[in-house]
């Protein structure tokens, strides 16, 4: 009987264990930190009306008027031509959209420049001259959100016929 009574308390022991074991276990923290800063996104998207742009809604988007001419000709849809005495202009509303996140900024400059300087034409955005030396004012009180920019370019009548290419860089900054 005794040693009946040794083997079953041995068993409870070794079940105890067993189950003190199971149960283990361990707990820690992990402190999170996140620096939240404001920042502005910029995109261009094809507007009612204007050229369907390559690319749209990225910041890396390209207008092709196409093939263009002051006399005849068909033009690319959503181009218009205009003809003066001594040039003609071809131009695209393009919607120019930008958001702010984490800002209390009330509004966005908006401003311009051509990549290369052009000494044939002339390059508007929303109406202000744009050329490679500066950067042109477009805007000083945007509104956040899609706002329509005509892009234009003014081709002298005397000029050479041949390719016209260049890149536009907007850059918006909040005020």
């Amino acid at each position: 009987m005794k040693k009946v009574m040794i083997l079953v308390s041995a068993a409870v022991m070794m079940s105890s264990f067993a189950a003190a074991q199971a149960g283990n276990t361990a707990t820690g923290t992990l402190a999170v930190t996140a620096n939240v800063t404001s920042s502005i996104n910029l995109v261009f998207n094809t507007s009612t009306g204007g050229v369907t742009l390559g690319a749209p809604n990225t910041s890396a988007s390209s207008l092709a008027f196409g093939t263009v001419q002051a006399f005849g000709g068909v033009l690319a849809t959503g181009v218009t031509r205009t003809i003066g005495a001594s040039n003609f202009t071809v131009s695209s509303p393009v919607d120019v959209i930008v958001t702010k996140a984490n800002s209390t900024s009330a509004n966005y400059t908006l401003t311009a420049q051509l990549a290369a300087a052009d000494a044939t034409n002339t390059w508007t955005v929303g109406g202000v001259t744009v050329t490679s030396g500066a950067a042109a004012p477009v805007t000083t009180s945007g509104a956040y959100g899609t706002t329509t920019f005509p892009v234009a370019i003014q081709i002298p009548l005397t000029g050479p016929a041949g390719s016209i290419s260049n890149t536009i860089t907007y850059t918006a900054t909040s005020n």
